[in-house]
């Protein structure tokens, strides 16, 4: 490992083809803070957020066209738009303390090949969902490292929790944003868009969920592909088999313990390139917005993110990253939109 950053892991049986994602990271050890360069005074958008708090609007009782657009359900279009320009880290923000205590905190996955996995060469975490995280790093303290950040790995059920109690500052973990969901945290803007459909074994007749009627579908506890499976309209149902980590799945597949695997398109594609003897099919079944999870009591750091978020768009850093875990051709990002 890197010096600099310690990880706590614990190790899990797992298929050969699945070492990558086989440890359970623990947080990292704490580290002395670094000043950053982008403190700035505090802006208009902060101001208005810290007389929301201070009114008790800020956060169970946001009024205006933020509770509007979770009511209407449009979770792409729920977040709070940044104020303009580069992120700054303003006087008396979330972002402040984040500085003064020298690192982020950030939930994670470890179990995702491409978006959120342990490297067994040199013992980090990295992929798509890591990448916006040091994006967020290097925007508070103006370099990415490891001193900087640390890690907590969690598991679905955990990722509101964690986010809630504040364990965590943020969560990247290809999280869809639902309007349940906006009831208890909020979200940036979108970063990536995903979609619900099926894993196989090569050698299976199965062409979607559809056909799987009667059969253990596999899903991780907590996740909205699990609902979906649980719920799909089929008689008799697919029957959900659930388990806590999306790495446990591919196990039972390849055991044959389930028929099949439902979950994002990203998630998947990572399988396929871990175990030839799988494939995706069948349709899309959903449409699958992720976002990066954070409290409610701190609609600073969301507009910061989003901020963040916004250069990433601009100057084709989300392009690269994109390039680099899922592919080419690299489509447009997600275009933003905001409730207010």
């Amino acid at each position: 490992m890197r010096t600099g950053a310690r990880h706590v892991i614990s190790t899990r049986a797992r298929s050969a083809a699945m070492l990558a994602c086989a440890a359970l990271l623990g947080a990292t050890a704490g580290c002395a803070a670094v000043p950053g360069p982008h403190t700035a005074a505090t802006t208009t958008a902060a101001a208005r957020d810290d007389a929301a708090r201070s009114s008790g609007a800020g956060v169970g009782g946001r009024a205006g066209a933020r509770a509007a657009a979770a009511t209407a359900c449009n979770p792409a279009a729920s977040s709070l738009a940044p104020p303009g320009g580069p992120p700054q880290v303003t006087s008396g923000s979330f972002m402040a303390k984040i500085l003064a205590r020298g690192y982020l905190i950030a939930g994670v996955d470890q179990n995702t090949y491409h978006f959120g996995y342990l490297n067994p060469i040199d013992g980090q975490i990295e992929g798509f969902d890591i990448d916006m995280i040091r994006a967020v790093e290097k925007a508070i303290f103006g370099t990415t490292d490891n001193a900087h950040v640390h890690f907590r790995a969690i598991s679905d059920l955990q990722r509101i929790p964690d986010v809630e109690n504040g364990s965590v500052d943020i969560v990247a973990h290809t999280m869809t944003i639902t309007c349940d969901r906006l009831k208890k945290v909020d979200f940036s803007s979108v970063y990536f868009n995903a979609h619900q459909r099926v894993l196989v074994l090569k050698n299976s007749a199965a062409t979607g969920l559809a056909s799987l009627a009667g059969r253990k579908v596999c899903a991780t506890a907590g996740s909205d592909s699990a609902t979906k499976i649980a719920s799909y309209p089929v008689s008799p149902k697919p029957i959900l088999a659930p388990v806590v980590f999306w790495t446990d799945c591919l196990v039972l597949l390849q055991q044959g313990q389930v028929a099949a695997i439902s979950t994002d398109d990203t998630i998947l594609q990572g399988f396929v390139a871990q175990d030839p003897f799988t494939k995706v099919v069948g349709p899309p079944l959903t449409n699958e917005p992720y976002g990066l999870a954070i409290a409610r009591q701190h609609p600073d750091f969301v507009r910061f993110v989003n901020a963040v978020l916004a250069a990433e768009r601009a100057d084709g850093a989300w392009g690269a990253s994109y390039a680099r875990w899922v592919g080419t051709p690299v489509p447009a990002p997600p275009q933003a939109q905001y409730a207010r």
